[in-house]
């Protein structure tokens, strides 16, 4: 009977402890935004990894406390995922989730209305609830209410936060209001200008405005020389873009070495003019071009990346047939798999080799590519088509 009894107290001892904790909804995600847009709560999704220690920690140490439970419980709509797993994965691509824990509260509209990160003890993590969970986050869509002007620097400045990977067109628009609004008297703080600086892409844009106007605040917060830089490569955007004729399909050299050199210097314009020529040469099927430009840029390879000088190789394979240049090709690739054997690297190397009459070389390495795909459980089919050629 007393062993009975036991028991019993053990299972009403489990019943109210887990009560106590915060109750997470084992649902699809779809389903909890039409839950919460139904309830008008807030989700709060634990975003964690199976292998997190702080993850581990706050759900034994932080989800289990009364005061936790009951405040989550009544206000939010919760649940967690882990994020390498299932919807999981959807959800980290979609809000940017890259560490362990982090805490994103969603509207019912699956906006992101806040997102916090790491372990928290118990009093901050229910005042980080209480502040997020404010009427002004109830109000509807962050998109509807900005649609409709809103101005409120708090909100334009949670725009900013919270969209600014995910959903990047947003927040510079909020960005573009948010510095609208201040008055020309309104001195910036530093991160006024983290938001200002972040955002500005081009001198065309409404926020260069503040960008000068403000010099002598900035300067600040940064070097004048740093100032000059920055202010220097938006103008040298400009200059990229007036450079390209995208209707003839052609970039005015002259031009831009002229407008570019006095604000970058001679060295740096030339290298981004190289740049700009394998990236546009590229994009418009010119491996003509495409092939000067390569040659001309990767002259002396071994200041560049392996990997870059693997990208341009690969592109040879497929556009180019000199065979003084795809010997060059060539050795970029070898650059790549000095530096660590891949099945992809390998297989570059191999049809490089090929396409120059290597054909011993070509074979050896394009059965390391075929052994090292199999072993990564990766397509061995270009490999084994190479081989198939080479015989």
């Amino acid at each position: 009977m007393k062993k009975s009894i036991s028991v019993l107290f053990l299972l009403i001892s489990i019943i109210t402890f887990a009560q106590e904790a915060i109750q997470f909804q084992d649902l699809p995600y779809k389903d909890l935004i039409s839950k919460a847009k139904k309830e008008n709560k807030i989700i709060f999704i634990d975003a964690y990894a199976s292998w997190c220690g702080p993850c581990k920690l706050m759900e034994k140490n932080i989800f289990t406390q009364k005061s936790v439970g009951d405040y989550y419980n009544t206000n939010f709509v919760n649940a967690r995922f882990d994020m390498e797993k299932g919807e999981g994965r959807e959800i980290a691509a979609k809000f940017g989730v890259r560490s362990y824990p982090t805490y994103l509260f969603l509207n019912g509209d699956g906006e992101l209305v806040s997102q916090n990160f790491g372990y928290m003890e118990e009093s901050l993590f229910l005042s980080m609830a209480q502040d997020i969970n404010s009427p002004n986050n109830k109000k509807g869509s962050l998109k509807d209410r900005f649609a409709k002007g809103e101005k409120d620097p708090e909100f334009l400045i949670n725009i900013m936060k919270l969209n600014s990977s995910s959903d990047y067109d947003f927040a510079k628009k909020a960005s573009e209001r948010y510095f609208e609004t201040k008055k020309k008297t309104d001195v910036l703080s530093k991160d006024d200008i983290g938001y200002l600086l972040f955002f500005l892409k081009s001198v065309e844009e409404p926020n260069y405005k503040v960008f000068i106007s403000k010099k002598a605040e900035i300067i600040k917060y940064l070097p004048e020389e740093t100032y000059t830089q920055f202010d220097n490569q938006l103008k040298l955007s400009k200059v990229v873009e007036q450079s390209i004729d995208k209707e003839n399909k052609k970039i005015n050299e002259e031009y831009f070495l002229k407008n570019a050199e006095p604000l970058v210097g001679k060295y740096d314009a030339t290298t981004r003019l190289n740049q700009m020529k394998l990236s546009f040469y590229e994009e418009n099927a010119n491996f003509v071009e495409y092939e000067k430009a390569a040659l001309d840029y990767y002259k002396n390879s071994d200041s560049f990346d392996s990997n870059e000088l693997l990208k341009t190789a690969w592109i040879f394979t497929d556009h180019v047939k000199n065979v003084a240049s795809l010997k060059k090709a060539t050795e970029w690739a070898e650059k790549s798999v000095m530096r660590g054997e891949t099945s992809e690297n390998t297989y570059i190397l191999a049809k490089l080799y090929f396409q120059t009459g290597k054909n011993e070389m070509a074979k050896t390495y394009a059965e390391i590519s075929k052994k090292l795909a199999v072993q990564a459980n990766k397509d061995a089919a270009l490999a084994e088509e190479l081989l198939k050629q080479i015989k």
